[in-house]
């Protein structure tokens, strides 16, 4: 059969349709077959159930925690669960405790980045020793520059600043870094090292003169030197009695206790970095497939960090080294090369792609003001439960079936290209629905339902207001090839209209509303889009296809397109000498007056 030269268009137009839908299934079924996904949508707390953390701060000495201090550990817990991915989580309050229910079984990881401080401060290396010789286990989710034991499960991390053509070499330099990162390197001390000699005889020295910077041995007195001795970094109530002071030295550890350090007071906070995002590694010959953290520092971190490494790259080592202290511990000691003032820096490692992220988000977020234990873990019920789904779905239904009784009873058979373009939107929403849960961790909650039940009438009034335009153009006497042409061309414009200002207050109503609301702005702002793609490549070309057959074409008095019950004008031959009717309207209303 000949495909008729009018309708290629169109059904190019549905073509393109056709891929898009194949291609969102694929890559739905690849990322569920060889990844983490789920060939459903993922369901909320008030659906599903999920998980309640109770977190308890850590009260030292007779410190008193005030609300200030609580709510804003809530405002910086909540922006790390939404960075995190995990959507429709509800964190509030009870007492000093903050409360956090996340839909779903969390992994430790999780966990771990909502309870962690993540104070974070870069502090001029005085001393360096080896710590105890089996490794502290952890669950910090960072690195440490220097070897560990295969029976740590802390990533080692190293860490370097970039720039155009310098950075800092690691102490322990792996193969594959750029000569420049590995020209000036420290060897890691031996197992049962004692503090470098020099070091312990310039305190000694020194004890009772003023230190003039943060890399002066005059910090280290007999008193820190008598805690740096008896630290045991294998031994855990050795390492929780460290106290992380930022205007004073401190005696501290690496993350997997191989070495412990005393460490001049803080130059650059957490506080001076802008933002903090993860990624692979990228060079001049493209990714290196290792997974590193990158810092920004705002002004004042910028002109901390280059004082910092100004003067430590001319220092004798170990003095030469700037240790980046995340929560009390070491996870990486650099060495610079030159002076970094470029304002950027780099965490990398043996990170992965999950533990890189999350040391960016809780760097990003913010620290915690306190510190929290985990107190409780306990899984939770649904809210509503599955009858209310299952309530909530039947009203979908019921709705639908207006609907298409409607579009049917009015247009007759027109009306089923409103039901077949409302299927079409399903199947699509369906499937985004499905994949946003595996790529942004979106989770169907009873608003995002009541948000996709709304979206029927506006998908259908969309359909009405062009099909009414078509109707109209039969009216005035226009065959129905161009009534479907010109109606579309008019009532383009009012469908775009129409869902933008829809889109837009969806957007605003996602921006201001917190909580489940989110959930019904979301999927409003999602089936608006849908809609747009459905009409613009399905619903038009599907009816200029339609507009070439018989019985649409003549009119059939059940197509919905019939003239005479439209009360179309009549129409005259239309050969090489037919007048336009606009032009008709003109010469008649000219003879009228």
């Amino acid at each position: 059969m000949a495909i008729n030269p009018h309708n290629r268009g169109p059904l190019r137009t549905l073509s393109v349709l056709v891929l898009l839908i194949l291609g969102l299934y694929g890559l739905l079924g690849a990322v569920s077959t060889w990844g983490t996904a789920q060939l459903t949508p993922k369901l909320g707390l008030d659906l599903e159930g999920g998980t309640q953390l109770i977190l308890a701060p850590k009260i030292v000495g007779n410190q008193k925690i005030s609300e200030g201090q609580v709510q804003k550990a809530v405002d910086i817990i909540r922006a790390r669960v939404d960075g995190s991915g995990v959507a429709e989580a509800e964190v509030t309050t009870q007492g000093t405790n903050i409360v956090i229910s996340l839909p779903g079984t969390p992994d430790k990881a999780t966990i771990a980045s909502l309870q962690k401080s993540s104070q974070l401060r870069m502090r001029a290396t005085l001393v360096e020793a080896s710590g105890a010789p089996t490794p502290l286990p952890t669950s910090t989710g960072t690195a440490t520059s220097k070897p560990t034991s295969p029976a740590t499960s802390t990533p080692k991390a190293t860490a370097k600043a970039t720039g155009a053509a310098t950075g800092m070499a690691t102490t322990a330099p792996k193969s594959g870094f750029p000569p420049a990162l590995t020209a000036a390197t420290t060897p890691a001390p031996t197992a049962g090292a004692t503090p470098t000699a020099v070091a312990t005889a310039t305190a000694k020295a020194t004890t009772a003169a003023k230190p003039k910077n943060p890399s002066d041995l005059a910090w280290v007195t007999p008193e820190l030197q008598k805690t740096f001795t008896a630290l045991n970094c294998a031994d855990p109530k050795s390492v929780e009695a460290i106290v992380d002071d930022p205007a004073k030295p401190m005696v501290t550890c690496s993350s997997d206790g191989q070495v412990k350090y005393i460490l001049g007071p803080a130059e650059v906070f957490g506080t001076e970095i802008k933002n903090a995002t993860s990624g692979q590694k990228q060079t001049q010959s493209g990714s290196t497939g290792e997974y590193e953290v990158r810092l920004d520092f705002n002004a004042a971190g910028t002109k901390s960090f280059c004082d910092l490494t100004s003067r430590i790259v001319s220092l004798p080592s170990p003095r030469n080294q700037g240790a980046i202290v995340l929560d009390n511990r070491v996870i990486s000691n650099p060495v610079p090369q030159t002076a970094l003032c470029s304002g950027n820096a780099s965490i990398t490692g043996n990170f992965t792609a999950a533990s890189s992220k999350v040391l960016a988000d809780q760097l990003k977020f913010g620290a915690l003001p306190l510190s929290f234990n985990l107190l409780t873990q306990d899984n939770i019920s649904p809210t509503l439960g599955g009858d209310q789904l299952k309530y909530g779905l039947f009203a979908g239904l019921i709705g639908l079936l207006l609907v298409v009784a409607y579009s049917l009873f009015q247009y007759r058979a027109l009306g089923l290209v409103t039901v077949t373009s409302l299927l079409i939107a399903a199947v699509v929403t369906y499937g985004l629905v499905t994949l946003f849960g595996w790529s942004h961790g979106f989770r169907l909650t009873m608003a995002g339902v009541t948000g996709l039940i709304v979206s029927i009438g506006i998908t259908a009034d969309s359909f009405i207001i062009y099909f009414e335009r078509v109707r109209d153009e039969v009216r005035d006497g226009r065959a129905l090839k161009a009534a479907v042409e010109t109606g579309w061309a008019r009532a383009r414009r009012t469908i775009l209209i129409s869902d933008g200002v829809n889109f837009l207050a969806a957007i605003v109503l996602y921006a201001l509303a917190a909580s489940n609301v989110r959930g019904f702005a979301f999927t409003l702002m999602l089936t608006t889009v849908v809609d747009i793609v459905v009409v613009m490549l399905f619903t038009h070309p599907l009816l200029s296809i339609l507009a070439t057959t018989k019985f649409f074409g003549e009119g059939h008095k059940w197509s919905g397109l019939d003239p005479k019950r439209l009360g179309a004008r009549t129409v005259t031959y239309a050969g090489r000498g037919r007048v336009t009717i606009a032009a008709r309207r003109a010469a008649t209303d000219g003879s009228q007056s």
